[in-house]
């Protein structure tokens, strides 16, 4: 396999370099390692824990015999797995598009880190809005709304729905390491972090508590509004004069969190509220009462509350860089009065004045 990323000098082993610089190889080989126990019987059933989706039930359905999934402490094994794959494909895109795209921009560091991370997840993003879109039509939620808290708990999962959220936690866990294997600046790690945490929370809070309908379309509603986000930044960064994209973000990113509170106190509010299984039980994966619904919505609240406020932020912080802009402007303009310049009369001619152009 070719090098992941590229080096320019040797270091030590196990060193703090070597170990940025090979992060990518080293996990390539232990996936390479996880991939050959598949090939003896002896550790064949280890290494299918790492690959393969675990606690399925076959049950019986009008298709035919289904096969059905549950969670369970061994989803850390396949997790971690996709955990390592994660990083090999971060390392993939950053090398083989940003890094080649970054050349031609002749950004600085701080922008160059920050495009480098808006084009991460505008990949992620992207891909798993249309994988969450496919599964939402697949699975009929769009066309039932009502089936997003009807029969709770949802205890048993399609292949494609264990699978998704599987890989959307090794997804916001290998972006943990990445700080440090990106070399992200002290400043940018707090902003980072708190985005990262807080996907983590809501997509293992819905994947626990069986709520990975409600999730699933949630999760879809803001991965467009984030996908549209970077996408703009990068627009931005390529050509400062690009400025519209955000405000067609500014639309869906307001319109994403009305519909999210709107969902999340219909299904969970009252939908939920009004299902006939109240109370808690471990067995059956049931916990609709009333403190853990209320602790949900209020999660929910003040996560889409803190992101409201700091998008008016955002939205300030502009409005003031344009005022400053167009006043630097007018006050440029008015210290450059036109100058009349007078030009040598020939054969007696009267002199004409010619006026020069604003730089």
């Amino acid at each position: 396999m070719r090098r992941l990323m590229i080096k320019n000098k040797s270091y030590p082993f196990f060193s703090q370099e070597f170990l940025i610089q090979n992060h990518a190889d080293i996990v390539f080989s232990l996936v390479i390692f996880i991939l050959i126990g598949l090939m003896f019987e002896a550790t064949a059933k280890t290494a299918i824990l790492f690959i393969q989706p675990q606690y399925n039930v076959s049950t019986l359905s009008p298709e035919g015999e289904v096969t059905l999934y549950q969670y369970g402490w061994k989803d850390c094994a396949t997790i971690l797995f996709y955990f390592f794959i994660t990083i090999i494909l971060h390392a993939v895109v950053q090398e083989y598009v940003l890094d080649k795209v970054n050349r031609r921009l002749h950004l600085s560091k701080s922008k160059n880190n920050k495009f480098n991370e808006s084009g991460q997840l505008c990949v992620f993003h992207l891909v798993s809005s249309v994988w969450s879109l496919y599964i939402l039509i697949t699975e009929g939620y769009l066309l039932h709304p009502s089936s997003l808290w009807e029969n709770y708990p949802h205890v048993h999962l399609r292949f494609q729905v264990k699978f998704f959220y599987l890989t959307q936690l090794a997804y916001w866990l290998h972006a943990l390491p990445e700080l440090y294997f990106q070399k992200v600046r002290k400043e940018e790690i707090p902003r980072q972090l708190q985005y990262i945490c807080l996907y983590l929370l809501h997509i293992s809070a819905a994947y626990l508590l069986n709520l990975s309908r409600v999730g699933l379309v949630l999760l879809f509603l803001q991965y467009v509004s984030e996908l549209g986000f970077h996408i703009a930044r990068l627009f931005y960064f390529t050509d400062e004069s690009h400025q519209k994209m955000f405000d067609l973000w500014a639309v869906s990113f307001v319109f994403t969190r009305m519909v999210t509170l709107t969902l999340m106190f219909l299904a969970v509010g009252f939908g939920l509220a009004r299902a006939e299984n109240q109370g808690l039980d471990w067995e059956t994966g049931n916990f609709n009462t009333v403190l853990i619904r209320m602790t949900v919505l209020l999660l929910v609240c003040l996560t889409q509350s803190w992101l409201l406020w700091k998008f008016i932020r955002f939205q300030l912080r502009r409005w003031r860089e344009f005022r400053h802009e167009q006043a630097a402007r007018k006050k440029a303009a008015a210290k450059q009065p036109l100058r009349p310049l007078k030009r040598d009369s020939q054969n007696g001619a009267s002199p004409r004045t010619k006026k020069l152009k604003a730089p």
